[in-house]
């Protein structure tokens, strides 16, 4: 988000991932997402956004990919396996290694500290947890289908 926020822009990997997440993880309405964007990017454009937004959220004409929930720490090891991403756009967390940078709230304290970073003051604690609130998206999804 501070990338979008800076820059005017995300690449699309990672507007999926935040897609993903704030639609199916935080159950936020797509549309407030959309709106967000469409406001930040310098290359918005209604259609598009609005149509991807939808894909992500499962709720569009091609609504098929519903219970395709991006996982941010599975991403983020597989597209950005040296934390380059990380450490440009999250410098409270440039200290770490390759192995806690993209699950902070997971590494020893004396790693956090060695780093200097403390979850919770200067990092936030997880806003969700990614197993749970995955699990809770697909029930979600689960009983629209049975309606």
């Amino acid at each position: 988000m501070r990338e979008l926020w800076q820059s005017g822009y995300m690449h699309n990997r990672v507007r999926m991932i935040v897609a993903s997440f704030l639609t199916k993880n935080l159950n936020i309405d797509w549309r407030d997402g959309r709106a967000w964007f469409h406001d930040t990017l310098l290359d918005a454009d209604e259609a598009n956004n609005s149509a991807s937004w939808q894909w992500v959220a499962g709720s569009g004409a091609d609504a098929a990919p519903f219970f395709r929930i991006f996982n941010p720490v599975t991403q983020a090891s597989k597209f950005d396996p040296n934390g380059t991403y990380i450490r440009k756009w999250v410098p409270e967390l440039a200290k770490l290694d390759n192995k806690w940078i993209i699950r902070p709230w997971e590494a020893p304290k004396e790693i956090l500290a060695a780093a200097g970073i403390e979850i919770g003051k200067t990092y936030p604690e997880p806003l969700v947890d990614l197993k749970t609130s995955r699990q809770k998206a697909l029930d979600r999804y689960s009983a629209t289908k049975s309606n």
